[in-house]
């Protein structure tokens, strides 16, 4: 006789589940938030607000830098240090799935080999499909799980590409540029729109016969941040130098990271970061709903295709089909 499939989880084994710390479930939670079906949609949005108030008590860090920076070594030693100062860490990897070709830039587990194998630390790929909106959507409400989950410390990591690291800085209360020694030649390439969002800069790599080069990369970015107004007057970023490979620099970093917190917290900061966070979320899973209602409009979904084929080939000015397509929902002016 043929075996039935398990049965899923109801939204009290989830929540119950959960709350207790079980892996198992918080994995399954995560993968039910991440399913693109109506169905698990609507329950994952009902477990999410079953789990509002045990939200929102981690400390939520983003770190980002191009490929080869060492992120994934320097989070997997931070993790440890965490985890052996008694806090359960979170790791959540903001995976820019390609458009092109369905693969992903970044890897698996086995990117941080200790961390992965600790009970109080947590790794989990956060695909995007290609688009910020999948940022917005998947990693916060993943974000959440993991905090009604117990995990104190959340670290979302982004590949450094892209507008991602926008999105991401969006949503965590600290955010972490990691950059390679190289002064001026760094300084040349840099996004200067990332720059003006760190809350610090990382020199990573700091070690051996590299260790001039970092200091002097340290020395050129905080001549840069001089020049830059900070988007708050309670707090400067700092620039370190690091070895995550060598666990180097981790403790003053962290020990930043804390002063940070405690800074912003006195001065309201935090709160108010964390209230615009909130609505920005709101706001941007309106516009994904916006537009899912719009495609999913009869009259929108036969015309659509060809507006945007007479856009393309510039017989039709961009502004009069977007007219014609909000004229079609019968929410013109």
């Amino acid at each position: 006789m043929q075996r039935s499939a398990p049965a899923a989880p109801q939204i009290d084994a989830y929540v119950s589940g959960i709350l207790a710390g079980d892996r198992a479930m918080l994995a399954r939670a995560i993968t039910l938030v991440e399913s693109t079906k109506a169905e698990h949609s609507a329950l994952s949005q009902k477990l999410l607000q079953e789990l509002l108030p045990a939200t929102g008590k981690a400390l939520r860090l983003g770190i980002t830098g191009v490929p080869g920076v060492g992120k994934s070594t320097t989070i997997d030693q931070l993790g440890m240090n965490l985890v052996a100062a008694g806090h359960r860490v979170a790791v959540l990897a903001v995976d820019p799935t390609s458009r092109r070709t369905g693969g992903s830039i970044l890897g698996d587990k086995t990117r941080m080999s200790q961390l992965a194998q600790e009970r109080n630390a947590f790794i989990r790929p956060s695909p995007t499909s290609g688009t910020l909106g999948g940022v917005t959507r998947k990693t916060r409400e993943t974000m959440a799980l993991a905090e009604a989950a117990g995990f104190d410390v959340i670290i979302v990591e982004t590949v450094g590409v892209g507008q991602s690291e926008i999105a991401v800085a969006d949503m965590v209360d600290f955010f972490l540029v990691l950059l390679l020694p190289g002064g001026g030649d760094d300084l040349q390439g840099i996004k200067k729109g990332i720059i003006e969002i760190a809350d610090m800069i990382a020199i990573n790599k700091a070690d051996g016969d590299n260790v001039p080069r970092a200091k002097s990369a340290a020395n050129e970015y905080r001549g840069a941040l001089q020049i830059l107004t900070p988007h708050t007057a309670t707090w400067s970023p700092p620039v370190l130098t690091i070895s995550g490979r060598e666990n180097q620099g981790l403790e003053e970093l962290w020990g930043k990271i804390v002063e940070h917190r405690e800074k912003m917290t006195a001065s309201g900061e935090f709160a108010e970061r964390r209230q615009r966070q909130a609505v920005t979320w709101m706001q941007d899973m309106l516009n994904d709903r916006v537009m899912a209602s719009l495609k999913a409009n009869t009259k929108v979904a036969q015309r659509l295709p060809i507006v945007e084929a007479e856009v393309r080939a510039g017989r039709l000015l961009p502004t009069l089909a977007v007219d014609e397509i909000v004229g079609l929902l019968g929410l013109g002016n």
